[in-house]
């Protein structure tokens, strides 16, 4: 009855364990910055679209700085 009790524990201890590394790992995949950005998501963030760039329109400023504008 003991050991039951015991290895019970143990499962629930590793099941609880496992939960808390899949949520970290959930939490940093969630924040990756897209290749491009729309220019509504650009502007909405705080940044404007720089026409100047050579081959794309380029997000300044605000959350998505430095992104290509699509």
């Amino acid at each position: 009855m003991r050991i039951r009790r015991i290895l019970a524990a143990v499962f629930a201890t590793a099941a609880l364990a496992g939960l808390g590394l899949t949520g970290a790992a959930t939490a940093t995949a969630g924040s990756v910055t897209p290749a491009s950005v729309t220019p509504g998501e650009c502007t909405d963030n705080g940044g404007t679209i720089d026409r100047s760039t050579p081959v794309l329109p380029t997000c300044r400023g605000g959350m998505y700085d430095g992104q290509t504008v699509d």
